[in-house]
């Protein structure tokens, strides 16, 4: 199928961006890499009157760490993320994360600005960026505002940004020497999208227990925070019962979906899984940085 008629815009700067957006906002569609937008367009699942196209936006392209702070532009190619030392040091979830996104034609167009609105359920981004607590800086031509990634998602491809909004930056905590992190997913076949996925950071006290979890999966509408299975293993010891019992949490606590790929007591199942492997690698890897 081809795409419904639109109008195509093509600014070279935010603030033209921003004045479209003003203008256009209620029937416009912004487009930057286009791996999830085009498809949709094709199938006429969406049929924007425009598409306000931000290639043009260089300035958004780039990956920046000052002040314990990672910060990424908006039109960030998904592979500049995957390539860079950067990210590999401040927040090594991330980039494990986005090699597991679909194929590296893929990630050499697909942005990570896109990727995180686009917010499709089983995606990597959102889960990922939920679990190390990020947030995000929009802007419109009444003004800026940052909005932690935890208030920006919503169910089913959804978010609280605005029709006149546009996303600038992303902004990532970065990881200290004693946090480890991972991220595991299940699919049908390398590349497919996730059945179900799974991201944890552990900061470790002196004792080797674990002073802070953050633990993040998606499994149905849309990624979620698993507060219970978090709380099961703060304070603890990650021994193997723990980890059980942490992994038990998170099945009770997901709150999946069933399609025709699997059904709602595999997806549950799926995260336990999930969650007792990426635990296993963010504590060996933990171990293993001790005993170097």
């Amino acid at each position: 199928m081809k795409p419904a008629q639109f109008a195509l815009d093509t600014p070279q700067s935010a603030s033209e961006a921003l004045a479209l957006l003003s203008d256009h906002g209620d029937s416009a569609k912004v487009i930057a890499g286009g791996q999830s937008l085009v498809p949709m367009l094709n199938f006429r699942l969406v049929t924007p009157e425009r598409l306000i196209d931000i290639n043009g936006l260089e300035d958004l392209a780039y990956i920046r760490e000052n002040d314990g702070v990672l910060a990424i532009g908006a039109m960030t190619r998904q592979q500049e993320i995957e390539a860079s030392p950067v990210i590999a040091a401040a927040a090594p979830l991330l980039a494990e994360a986005t090699r597991e996104i679909a194929h590296p034609s893929i990630r050499n167009r697909g942005t990570v600005g896109g990727s995180l609105l686009h917010n499709d359920p089983s995606a990597e981004y959102p889960v990922t960026l939920l679990c190390l607590g990020a947030e995000v800086e929009v802007a419109s031509v009444r003004g800026n505002r940052t909005i932690p990634v935890s208030d920006l998602i919503l169910p089913w491809f959804s978010t609280t940004l605005e029709p006149d909004e546009l996303l600038l930056e992303i902004r990532v905590p970065v990881a200290g020497e004693s946090t480890s992190q991972a991220f595991e997913e299940l699919a049908r076949r390398k590349g497919d999208f996730a059945l179900a996925a799974v991201a944890v950071a552990l900061t470790f006290g002196a004792s080797g227990a674990i002073e802070k979890a953050a633990i993040a999966g998606t499994a149905g509408r849309c990624a979620q925070r698993l507060t219970e299975a978090e709380r099961a293993l703060t304070g603890e010891v990650p021994t193997d019962s723990v980890v059980g019992a942490v992994a038990a949490a998170a099945e009770t606590e997901i709150q999946p979906v069933g399609d025709i790929h699997a059904d709602e007591d595999y997806r549950r199942h799926l995260v336990a899984l999930m969650t007792r492997r990426a635990l296993a690698k963010a504590i060996g890897d933990r171990a293993g940085s001790k005993e170097d």
